[in-house]
């Protein structure tokens, strides 16, 4: 499962002084699995799984919208792929924001996976006790605005334009490698410029580090906090697990997504 390697906690925890301090990719998976079992990689999985099919289409439908509405403007055709695909990032977090924040607080959980809240009740304790709002259910979606934008005009734009100025090849298995090899480029580009918001994003959801006291509240003021007291490669926790997901992840959904809009505007 793609959230096993995420490893949201390398991304929400407070540096060396963290008493549960994850050192790297090993070092979490190793002490993760020493304290909370193997079920303790797949903390939080049921709302990924609620909201992954439709927040891909969310996606990848807004992006064909957007690219729509465009063609009335005067955009060159690489800025309008870019723009789109911001476009489609700010439409799909605002889907997906209420399942982060869920995720998250189970995820940032370190009780053995028998002693976590069910996601319905979490969610429950969430609605009943902070509401719908920007402290409640949807805490921290400036930062999952930031980060799906960022994420999606980097993915979309440079993919659409790499793909145009890279020949096609005329072999159906290298015209095959050639699209995935751009995708994956994308989804590594993507995942490296936006994972700062991120970062942000699993700080503002997760747990504060001191009870009862918010410390990270805004997106851009997270990411200047984490710059000030942990330093610059602290606003990149987690980029490796990152990268192994989106990086072959991203080239496989643009593959999907070429191959059956092919077929639909042949077909239909």
């Amino acid at each position: 499962m793609k959230k096993c390697f995420k490893l949201l906690l390398i991304s929400i925890q407070r540096g060396s002084t963290d008493p549960n301090n994850y050192k790297n990719l090993g070092d979490s998976f190793l002490k993760i699995y020493h304290t909370e079992r193997l079920f303790g990689f797949y903390k939080g999985i049921l709302p990924p799984i609620l909201v992954e099919t439709p927040k891909r289409a969310v996606k990848f439908f807004s992006f064909e919208q957007y690219k729509k509405l465009l063609g009335y403007v005067s955009l060159s055709p690489g800025v309008a792929f870019a723009v789109a695909g911001l476009g489609s990032g700010l439409t799909e977090a605002i889907v997906v924001n209420p399942f982060e924040v869920v995720k998250v607080g189970l995820q940032a959980n370190r009780n053995i996976f028998t002693q976590q809240p069910s996601t319905l009740g979490y969610a429950r304790h969430i609605i009943k006790t902070k509401g719908l709002g920007l402290q409640g259910l949807n805490k921290g979606l400036t930062a999952t605005l930031g980060r799906h934008g960022i994420f999606n005009m980097v993915y979309f734009g440079f993919y659409f334009n790499v793909k145009n100025i890279i020949p096609v090849n005329k072999d159906t298995t290298l015209e095959f490698w050639r699209k995935f090899g751009i995708g994956l480029l994308s989804g590594i580009t993507a995942s490296i410029t936006n994972i700062p918001f991120d970062v942000a994003k699993s700080r503002i959801q997760g747990p504060q580090p001191v009870p009862g006291e918010i410390k990270y509240r805004t997106c851009f003021k997270t990411i200047a906090t984490i710059y000030q007291e942990e330093g610059f490669f602290a606003l990149y926790k987690g980029l490796l697990p990152k990268i192994m997901r989106l990086g072959p992840g991203g080239a496989i959904m643009l593959l999907v997504y070429e191959y059956a809009y092919s077929w639909l505007q042949e077909n239909w």
